[in-house]
């Protein structure tokens, strides 16, 4: 009887040793296949248009707004009430900072663009300073506006200065998004794509950030040229685009490496 146990206990022992020799032989492969995750490249990265890098997603990755969102709120409708009534509250905000600020969130072009959430972090993003970072953030950037327009080329859904005949912050824009559909935001899309990101590169500053990307998307509707639901929805599919990013490797790599350069530079 004796013999049995010591037997039974012996094969217990050899089955935990094995189980654990393999999860040692796992952890080893999986921590080698993330170290030889290539991050992107910028000599062989190529504009889609000028200022705009190539993102991570193909067309056929990229998540489709047009089977995600709703339709825009019809005319009549209490959803685009409150569009309305938030459109006419947002008017009031011209000549203001935070129509000054605003203004500024128009902007998408790098470097500048960047400067949005500068005040939030504690480490530069810039070319030379944290070069992954910044590639992150423009690549991120033509995927997250790139998912809003299967439902914008469908609804073409007109925009608030079309209906109250009142300025924007970037007139020079106007031409441009008058042929561009309002829903959903790509701009709101961007900033909360940028922010979820961010997120996971500087954790502690999350709640900071979080409040900039929502305050990034509401910029449009202060701007004149979005509606508040064009606003949620963008938000919407800017957390629908970060959630596929996490299973694109090249994205993953540079996410890591950003998160190398940053605790690097703080080092300094």
């Amino acid at each position: 009887m004796i013999d049995l146990v010591k037997s039974v206990m012996y094969r217990k022992a050899k089955q935990k040793l094995h189980i654990f020799v393999l999860g040692l032989m796992l952890t080893a492969l999986l921590g080698g296949c993330a170290s030889s995750l290539k991050t992107s490249d910028p000599a062989t990265l190529k504009e889609i248009h000028p200022g705009i890098l190539q993102g991570y997603l193909t067309s056929e990755d990229l998540p489709n707004s047009l089977e995600l969102i709703p339709p825009p709120p019809k005319e009549g409708s209490a959803a685009f009430a409150l569009d309305q009534q938030v459109s006419e509250q947002s008017l009031e905000m011209r000549e203001k900072p935070r129509w000054d600020q605003a203004t500024k969130d128009a902007i998408l072009a790098f470097p500048e663009a960047v400067e949005a959430f500068s005040d939030v972090v504690d480490v530069p993003i810039t070319e030379k300073d944290t070069p992954h970072l910044y590639i992150l953030l423009r690549r991120t950037l033509t995927d997250a506006g790139l998912s809003t327009y299967t439902a914008k080329n469908h609804y073409v859904r007109g925009r608030p200065f079309m209906l109250n005949d009142q300025p924007v912050c970037t007139p020079e824009d106007e031409e441009l998004l008058r042929k561009d559909g309002s829903y959903p935001s790509g701009h709101t899309a961007i900033g909360w794509a940028w922010a979820l990101i961010l997120c996971e590169v500087f954790p502690e500053k999350t709640n900071a950030i979080l409040a900039r990307g929502r305050e990034f998307g509401e910029s449009r509707i202060i701007c004149n040229v979005h509606w508040h639901s064009d606003v949620v929805e963008g938000r919407f599919m800017g957390a629908a685009t970060v959630a596929r990013l996490h299973a694109n490797p090249v994205f993953l790599a540079d996410l890591e490496a950003s998160k190398s350069e940053v605790a690097q530079f703080r080092g300094k």
